[in-house]
């Protein structure tokens, strides 16, 4: 919770940086960023009384009634933006969204990720998080997507343009406190990645929504636009949010046993078993959009069945190589998620998924180090592995019926969230696509 201390600070900060203007950011149930903006003058009051808005904008597309809600601003996450002009700064900060009384709002992603934490906590852990957010850049939001360059994976070409981009987006992002392990060009020709440290997960997800943000304004600082879009090609890979985890007792890392097999406790085994069960039920939550599904596809490194590997890159759950000494980065890796969901309530399902497993102590099958894809389907029955669901629509209906999705989001969230992906599927199901016109038209 907020000290006095630290709303002294941002009180402090804003003065001597000459701030103008403050954001305040909260998201809304499908993960879009939304501000509302004050002036410096209004931001003493907006520390202790939160400030009021219209709470039916955090619905989705399913809006109903306005209802007044605070967004309470979390003095912690106060930051410059470093893209704004410096003499009439503009900073921004999170915002905690309150019912008038006071309590928290059960539709607030934040409070979401916040509660699964809590649940967590009393089992004695924190939930760390380092995710890989791949996009693309493209000449411009419009029209069939053209990229910037031919690169492939870790490419240096001379006229990659997006190095330059990729760098400035790194540097805008360390001066927001937000640390970068890696970047790198992707497998696929525009395709970029930009790796955070990880942190803990409520941190991250802060960070996740900021990172999507600065991306997408330094391209269009230089005409260029970024996308998070899941699968905006044909026939290239898709962009993914592989996301490595682990759970901490204090300073120790509950997911490292020395004396295990592959070094992985008790406690991480139960945790990747938990995700192997309940993952085809969170994955409307995981990858949300129709689009996503054109990514989880067979031949394209993204994952489909229900299996993990210590080495192999085509399962669901990777666990990283070990390296001596360094038992802190013993990890899991979910390779699923895109990055076009909403990072608060993705992590919280993630983390409920593990949480389920330790509880209920899943037992967790061998690990599969051959390709999956080469097998042939009676191959994987024999195994016993199962896939993601398919397209949006079978989503929707593994999530209704998922006790541990609604116990996690809460009912608000839950039947929002249900209720907004019908409302996409029903759209979905009544267009003709190019693709249905060049194949039926000539011949039907």
């Amino acid at each position: 919770m907020a000290h006095d201390s630290d709303k002294e600070f941002v009180l402090k900060t804003a003065k001597e940086q000459n701030v103008r203007f403050i954001r305040l950011w909260f998201t809304d149930i499908l993960g879009f960023l939304k501000s509302v903006a004050i002036t410096v003058s209004e931001l003493e009051e907006a520390l202790s009384e939160g400030l009021g808005f219209d709470g039916s904008s955090i619905e989705g597309f399913a809006r109903i009634d306005e209802s007044d809600m605070i967004a309470m601003p979390d003095p912690t996450t106060f930051q410059i933006l470093p893209w704004r002009p410096r003499q009439e700064a503009v900073a921004r900060m999170f915002c905690d969204i309150r019912t008038p009384e006071g309590e928290p709002y059960e539709g607030d992603p934040r409070w979401v990720l916040r509660r699964t934490l809590k649940r967590a906590a009393e089992m004695g852990y924190t939930f760390y998080v380092g995710p890989e957010l791949e996009y693309f850049y493209f000449r411009s939001p419009q029209g069939p997507p053209q990229g910037l360059d031919e690169g492939g994976y870790f490419d240096l070409t001379p006229a990659d343009v997006a190095s330059d981009l990729r760098r400035e987006t790194v540097l805008a992002l360390e001066e927001m406190g937000i640390g970068v392990e890696y970047s790198h060009h992707e497998a696929a020709t525009s395709q970029h990645e930009i790796d955070l440290r990880y942190t803990d997960a409520l941190t991250m997800a802060d960070n996740a929504m900021t990172y999507r943000l600065v991306v997408k304004e330094v391209a269009m600082k230089h005409g260029i636009h970024a996308t998070f879009m899941p699968k905006p090609i044909y026939g290239q890979n898709g962009s993914g949010m592989h996301t490595h985890q682990s759970l901490f007792r204090g300073d120790s890392n509950a997911f490292f046993d020395r004396d295990a097999p592959y070094l992985l406790s008790d406690v991480a085994r139960h945790y990747i078993a938990g995700l192997l069960r309940h993952v085809p039920e969170v994955t409307l939550v995981l990858n949300q959009w129709v689009n996503s599904y054109k990514r989880l596809v067979p031949g394209y490194e993204a994952p489909v069945y229900l299996s993990w590997a210590v080495r192999n890159r085509s399962d669901l759950i990777r666990v990283p190589h070990y390296k001596p000494g360094k038992e802190k980065a013993t990890r899991v890796e979910l390779r699923s998620p895109d990055p076009a969901c909403n990072p608060y309530l993705a992590f919280a399902v993630m983390l409920a998924c593990g949480l389920e497993g330790i509880e209920k102590q899943y037992p967790l099958g061998d690990p599969v180090e051959s390709n999956v894809y080469e097998m042939s389907s009676e191959e994987r029955e024999a195994r016993g592995i199962r896939t993601l669901p398919e397209n949006l629509h079978e989503a929707i209906r593994l999530a209704e019926q998922s006790e541990l999705l609604r116990r996690t989001l809460g009912d608000h969230v839950f039947e929002k969230l249900i209720e907004n992906k019908k409302i996409e599927w029903d759209r979905f199901k009544m267009q003709v696509t190019t693709w249905e016109l060049e194949q039926y038209l000539p011949v039907l």
